[in-house]
């Protein structure tokens, strides 16, 4: 039994397995999340809940069997889905199930709130996240922290964290701390599309299989690895970017709706007699 998934390099077995580490941290965000709600049973708090555990079930699904060990040793195409899962899906559910409150009983702490207000700013959540993304898909990186449990374990946090301080740049859950202008987030939305077509590029158009570790992995089905790794440069294409575009377009909607409500309170048209 593993603590956490890794690549075992043994021929891949459709058998369930478990992975404690998975269901223990899940369990304690969980706790964590019930802990510092405790006493809100305000209407925000109630319609937001079900978005973060949205976020914790789409965090076990990536995490676990059999996303979890495929991704982490036998396909790439499975990385790239647990990195969109990770990077995409789950920091946007898990902060927009975080209720205001709940966000300013943690920042009464003087540490959380300095961390908070510096990766509030869009300049350093813009590099964590693309230096995470960059450097978590070069072939030194995957190829050998992908052997270990606590290699694997260290990438999944990074795109955890990173997606979390790029997804707080969009919610801007606090307007206490100046987050962006709908038009601000746009912008920052469809900047962040860019950067990832270099790593999809190398994956999609590489004559070879970039990385070792799913190149000599047993094969699983029909998909040889060059294969797998063009299914994982699309993907990262254009799952992200499916995302990011769709998301830019909500904000883009929402800020139209606010200027239209505005626009009908300052002028409200004639009444016709």
């Amino acid at each position: 039994m593993q603590f956490w998934c890794s690549a075992l390099g043994g021929p891949w077995t459709w058998t369930w397995q478990a992975y404690p580490g998975v269901w223990l941290f899940v369990g304690f965000l969980a706790t964590g999340y019930v802990t510092l709600t405790h006493g809100l049973r305000d209407a925000d708090a109630s319609r937001r809940r079900p978005f973060f555990f949205a976020g914790l079930l789409v965090l076990w699904i990536g995490s676990d069997w059999p996303i979890g060990p495929l991704g982490a040793g036998y396909l790439v195409s499975v990385h790239t889905l647990k990195y969109i899962l990770y990077s995409f899906a789950v920091p946007p559910l898990l902060l927009h199930g975080l209720p205001r409150e709940a966000i300013r009983r943690a920042m009464q702490r003087p540490f959380v709130r300095n961390v908070v207000t510096i990766l509030a700013r869009p300049l350093i959540a813009f590099a964590i996240f693309n230096v995470v993304m960059l450097g978590t898909h070069l072939p030194p990186v995957v190829d050998g922290f992908k052997a270990s449990q606590l290699g694997t374990f260290t990438i999944d946090m990074a795109w955890l964290f990173a997606g979390l301080v790029f997804w707080w740049q969009v919610l801007g859950p606090l307007p206490e701390l100046n987050p962006l202008t709908y038009p601000g987030r746009i912008v920052f939305l469809i900047v962040n599309v860019f950067i990832p077509t270099v790593p999809a590029a190398f994956l999609t158009f590489a004559d070879y299989p970039i990385y070792a570790l799913y190149e000599l992995a047993p094969p699983v089905g029909p998909l040889s690895a060059r294969v797998d790794q063009q299914i994982a440069g699309m993907l990262m294409k254009i799952g992200g970017g499916f995302i990011i575009f769709g998301t830019a377009s909500v904000l883009f909607f929402k800020w139209y709706g606010e200027e239209e409500a505005g626009r009908q309170t300052a002028f409200p048209p004639s009444r016709l007699s």
